[in-house]
């Protein structure tokens, strides 16, 4: 507009402010609302009803998932279908047990450390592809045997989801809540694409309307949403034992009501108020479900599975100068106080590059009998309120700027090792057995 209106512009600019100033709220948000408010009018003069329309089996089913009595059921047992059966018990359970211990537990990983540590004479570029914190035995194995079918999973249900038209719904249902810790039902489209991929979500804030709306999601993104992956290997390590996925789904639902009501207290802003277009329910597509998680399996291949490399090197580099081993002793008192093995310390620095490759830190450890009962469900908590990975941070700071990112993680990373000792002394002095 400078361009284009050089000698006007600061008259332009005059005329918005002071049409701003009569309005509490953004200027788009009030010229929308007239807009519909005009088509309403034109409508009314055009538009005569026959009589009173028949509702379809479609427009009642919507009319219950709006409905707060009954649509909160249907949200449940959609979580619990397509998270907790699908993503959780299919995906993190059945797949990634044949691609872990089958295909790499079996085949891929002997055949790579015999090559490397057999043929290859060189035993420091062996640790770069093969043994414990390898390239292919661990970045590939991550990536593909432990991630990709749960992130796969999760693509497709949200993908039946979104193209049912179900996510608008689920907005309205939510916004109620949602006001209580200062956002709207529009926030439900990020927070539910967090459980996708926390990165991803945090771009999309920028469909929010305030500033403060934006800062309030990023900060219950990076606090208290679990990525798919880190969602599905947590929900095949805990499903074994339903208390201690209550404890662990509690605790963290907890800290995301908590955090976010006295996080809406401090941040200044107003919420604007919520509107939102709700198309038809319909029967998802075969050919646009199919699509949209090929695209966001593409996704996952040119941006993830680059990261996992990246991150074996850096743990590989790590190993080679102590630098790693460094920060995992500086890590050792921390993970004592909240009950667990030294061991659990590399699974926290895992996390700082990965989330889900944290988790699958985790997977690890309890499939070797290192971490299990009590001691799980606090390394759980732990890791999914713990400081969020390289890919989320670098957007955050594009996002929402410096200050606000690091004031973010900073309160994140003591936030997190807080609440696991406190939970870790509750089930300590409650002498919980799980």
């Amino acid at each position: 507009m400078r361009g284009q209106e050089a000698e006007r512009f600061d008259a332009i600019k005059e005329v918005v402010a002071e049409t701003q100033a009569g309005y509490s709220q953004p200027l788009r948000y009030v010229i929308a609302l007239m807009r519909q408010q005009e088509a309403q009018s034109i409508l009314a003069g055009a538009l005569t009803w026959a009589g009173e329309r028949r509702r379809g089996v479609a427009e009642r089913l919507s009319r219950l998932m709006m409905n707060p009595i009954t649509g909160w059921p249907i949200a449940l047992l959609t979580l619990f279908v397509g998270l907790y059966l699908f993503v959780g018990v299919f995906g993190a359970g059945i797949a990634v047990g044949f691609l872990e211990d089958h295909v790499f537990g079996n085949h891929i990983n002997p055949a790579v450390n015999n090559f490397f540590y057999d043929v290859v004479p060189y035993k420091t570029l062996g640790d770069l592809f093969a043994g414990d914190y390898g390239i292919i035995t661990l970045g590939l194995r991550y990536a593909f045997a432990i991630i990709l079918p749960i992130v796969g999973t999760f693509f497709l249900v949200f993908s039946i989801i979104e193209d049912s038209g179900y996510l608008p719904r689920l907005a309205l249902l939510v916004d109620r809540m949602f006001k209580g810790i200062g956002l709207n039902g529009r926030a439900v489209i990020p927070l539910v694409l967090g459980f996708g991929c926390d990165t991803m979500a945090t771009v999309v804030t920028r469909t929010q309307e305030t500033r403060r709306e934006r800062v309030l999601t990023t900060l219950l993104l990076a606090l208290a949403i679990p990525c798919s992956a880190q969602l599905g290997v947590i929900l095949a390590l805990l499903s074994g034992s339903p208390a201690a996925l209550g404890i662990w789904a509690g605790v963290v639902a907890l800290v995301f009501l908590l955090v976010g009501y006295l996080a809406s207290k401090v941040i200044p802003g107003e919420s604007p108020s919520f509107y939102m277009e709700v198309p038809p329910l319909r029967l998802p597509r075969p050919s646009n479900v199919l699509v949209k998680t090929y695209s966001r399996m593409q996704w996952y291949f040119g941006e993830v599975v680059p990261i996992f490399i990246l991150a074996s090197l850096l743990i590989w580099v790590g190993h080679i100068t102590g630098l790693f081993n460094l920060i995992i002793g500086g890590l050792g008192p921390v993970v004592g106080a909240l009950g667990l093995p030294h061991e659990t310390a590399s699974a926290f620095l895992f996390g700082f590059f990965r989330r889900d490759f944290g988790a699958a830190g985790l997977y690890d450890l309890n499939a070797a009998g290192v971490l299990g009962g009590t001691s799980l469900v606090v390394a759980a908590v732990t890791l999914t309120l713990f400081v969020p990975c390289v890919a989320q941070f670098s957007v955050m700071l594009k996002e929402r700027g410096v200050k606000t990112a690091l004031a973010i993680v900073l309160f994140i990373f003591p936030f997190a090792f807080v609440v696991g000792y406190l939970l870790h002394l509750i089930l300590s002095g409650l002498e919980v057995t799980l």
